[in-house]
Formats: C-alpha cells, structure tokens, sequence
C-alpha cells in the first residue's frame, strides 16, 4: 500500500465534489491533492505517479464526523479509538469528532490532552474532541483554544454521572462566553422523567419498544431545542443542535442565512432517515437510541430538510454498546447504536431509491461540516487540500453481517440490510489506509485545526 516518489494518481475516477458530477483523476503529492484533470491526464504522469484505475468509480472527499462516541478512555470493552477509526475509515470517513461521555469524562483540559494523545497513538482517521460542560466546570471550558477543541457539549436532557446541566447560571455563562461552538444534545429531561412515571405505573416492566418515542417525545426534542435557540439568540452564540429527530423543531431554524455566516445550525443523523417507529416491534432495542427514532412522517420530513438545505450536517451519533447491554426489558437495554461504518453507503443507497441525491450526500456529509466547523483544508476535493479521499464502487452489492462488522461491539442495526455501494479505497492526509478490506495499521490521522 506505499506509493511511488511521484506521487498517487487516482485515475478516470467519476469524481463529486462542489455540486458538480465530472469523469477526472486527481494526483496525490505528499499529504496533499497537487493536480485535479478533467480532461486528459499526461502521459508522462503515468510513469511518475503509481496509478490506481477508478474507473466506474465515485471519488469522493473523506466524510467528516461531527458526532461519535469512540468510548475511549474507559469504556473500551465497547469500542476504541482503534478499532472505532478503523471502522470509520472502511466506511469512508477520514475525520470524526469524539464526544466527552468516556470514563473519566472529558470535562477538564487535562483530559481533554491525554484522548488527543491516545487518538495520536491509535487513530487511523483525523480527529478531535468535544469538551464538556457541567454546573461546575464553567471556568475550565472558557480555557478552551478553538483552533484545537471542536465544540462545548451540553447535556440539556437525560444523561450520565453529572453532564446534565441544569444549573440556570451556568447554561447562561456558556452560551454568553464559550470560546467556541456550543452543541447540544436538546430533550427536556423534566418531560422524559413524567412519561417515565407515567407508563412505568401503566405497563410496569413489560412495556413495548415501540413506546421509547412516545416516552422521549416531540414536545421534548421541541421544548429544549427553543430554549437553546432563544438563548443562542440573546447572547449571539454559535450554537449546533445535534441530532435533530422531528419535523416541529424544524420550524425553529433559520433556513436562508448561507451556512458560513449562520450563527444556530443543527444535525441530523443517519438513522432518523432510515428508520421509523413501525420497526420497534421487530427491532427493538437495535434501534433504541435518544433522541428516539419517532414517526414516518417525522422521517419524511427530515429527508426533505436535508434535500432543501434545512438540515446543515450529518452526523452519525456512533454510540457502540455490547449486545449484552442491549439484553432485557425496554428499561433495561441502553441507548445507542454503531453507525460510523455503514453511514455513507447508507446515504448513498437512499440516492439510489431516488430520495436524495449523491451531490448532496457528499454535501451535507463532507462540504458542510468542514464549513460549519471552520476545518482547516478538509472536506473538498482541491488543489492544496488535505488528500482525505474516498473511492467508492458504484454498483457492488454486499449484505451488512456478522463477518464484516468492524466496530468492537460486533453487531449493526443494519445486519441483513443489503447496500448498492462499498468503499473501496481511503486515503487520510495522502496516505492509502484502506483498500479492499485491508489496512495499513501503520498510519496515523492528525488533530483536526480550526480556522478561527
């Protein structure tokens, strides 16, 4: 998997990239992308370069993940940043940003350091870190630098040890000084805990999967996401609503202001796109994750959001837990699932179906987050750019199972989903560590930078 002194040249690759569909080659020098042809590639080139023949191929950029949880430090029994990256990079992600729920939570710089040490050791993708909030850290996150650190994470709904924020004083001073990005994970935890109540007392232990929506409700994701939003307003923050899961808090973003000026953006994520609550019954715990995958209606409307530039990114909320957490009654099993592997061809199948369009899942899952991120070269195919690139067969046909699942945890919600499209090389700052099912262990990513 080296390359020739000359370089790299993918060559007569389908490629997409800006909106745009165009048969090209693209030369890899170095870490970078030196040359991009749309029309005939030199012939001398052929002797410099070592060539790998795309053609019938996609060439993508490398998607960026804004939102995964490598569960690195402390929860390694479910994933790492090793094996979580690896994933990531057969799936065509090239970049991720790890959020703070590890153990111990990553709510101080000092911890913050030692998962950017660990990822320097053992990532095969880019990366960075989001640094939580809590009531009681508040002088720690204004130490943030945000050329480094992607965004401040606020729990403003259920969530472990003592990351719910629910002090008035301290949610007010983030939004009015963060130094960078807040992002929110919005549900009303008072509305969750009397829906808990309520059902608990109705249905007991036994109560159905399919009840998980009704549970962590519209009016929950709602009332959060307008309590962010009309705090975001008064003290000018850049706020990002992560995975957004309903048609009603839709409503409450600007859809007009051009991203690179927009102050509120929000997420979506894979799963809110694919799945409806018809598939409780037969999933179940497979697909429990918070926010709840809610109704058709509800799906019909994200995609048409992010078909209209209502939706600004996509992040996958890669949340692997062991089938043995997942075990047991509806209180038992925990939230989350992995996606970071499957998330492209996932994206690119419902281009397939004719429900949006391969130009603008390279969009919202490259361009946009690299935008809204203010990331340093990354996220497009040009000249100067970091060589984060994604080839892709446009019509190989594979079935998700047991025996090509990367994540640690072993399993997927979507085995036995058959995809049209399998990634088949990734290249990370010019280096080709994926190529068919094999790896290059030996590469490393780079912390992400921050343009700010």
């Amino acid at each position: 998997m080296s390359s020739a002194l000359g370089g790299i040249l993918l060559h007569n690759a389908k490629i997409v990239n800006e909106g745009h569909v165009f048969k090209g080659s693209v030369l890899i020098e170095g870490d970078k992308i030196s040359k991009i042809f749309k029309d005939d590639v030199p012939a001398n080139m052929f002797q410099m370069a070592t060539v790998i023949d795309a053609t019938d191929k996609y060439l993508f950029p490398g998607v960026i993940d804004s939102h995964v949880h490598f569960r690195e430090p402390g929860l390694t029994q479910k994933g790492d940043l090793a094996s979580e990256s690896k994933a990531a990079v057969a799936g065509g992600t090239t970049s991720y940003m790890d959020m703070p729920n590890t153990i111990p939570q990553t709510t101080t710089l000092e911890a913050w350091e030692q998962k950017a040490t660990l990822a320097a050791q053992k990532s095969l993708a880019n990366y960075s870190f989001y640094l939580g909030a809590t009531n009681n850290n508040i002088d720690e996150v204004m130490k943030a630098n945000p050329k480094r650190v992607c965004g401040i994470k606020m729990f403003l709904g259920s969530s472990t040890g003592n990351m719910l924020m629910n002090n008035d004083a301290a949610i007010a001073k983030v939004f009015a000084e963060s130094p960078t990005l807040v992002a929110i994970h919005s549900e009303d935890d008072a509305t969750i805990k009397a829906n808990i109540e309520k059902y608990k007392a109705e249905l007991g232990d036994e109560i159905p999967f399919r009840y998980h929506p009704i549970i962590r409700n519209v009016e929950a994701c709602y009332k959060t996401t307008a309590l962010a939003i009309n705090l975001a307003h008064q003290y000018n923050s850049r706020l990002h609503v992560l995975h957004l899961s309903t048609a009603k808090e839709l409503s409450l973003f600007d859809h007009q202001t051009p991203l690179a000026q927009k102050r509120i953006t929000c997420e979506c994520s894979p799963q809110y796109l694919w799945f409806d609550d018809s598939q409780y019954d037969t999933l179940g715990a497979r697909i429990k994750c918070n926010p709840a995958i809610k109704s058709a209606t509800d799906k019909a409307a994200l995609l048409e959001a992010f078909n209209n530039n209502k939706l600004d990114v996509m992040g996958t909320d890669h949340a692997p837990h062991l089938l043995s957490e997942k075990a047991g009654n509806y209180w038992q099993a925990v939230s989350g699932m992995p996606q970071v592997q499957h998330s492209l061809v996932l994206m690119l199948e419902l281009a397939k179906q004719g429900k949006t369009t391969v130009e603008k899942v390279i969009e919202k899952m490259c361009h946009t987050p690299a935008t809204l991120f203010r990331i340093e070269k990354r996220g497009f195919i040009r000249k100067g750019y970091y060589a984060d690139l994604v080839l892709v067969d446009r019509n190989k046909h594979w079935t998700v199972g047991e025996g090509n699942i990367l994540s640690k945890c072993g399993w997927s919600p979507y085995e036995g989903v058959s995809f049209n499209h399998q990634v088949s090389h990734t290249f990370v700052n010019g280096k080709l560590v994926y190529e068919n099912g094999t790896f290059d262990d030996s590469v490393r990513g780079r912390e992400l930078v921050f343009n700010v």
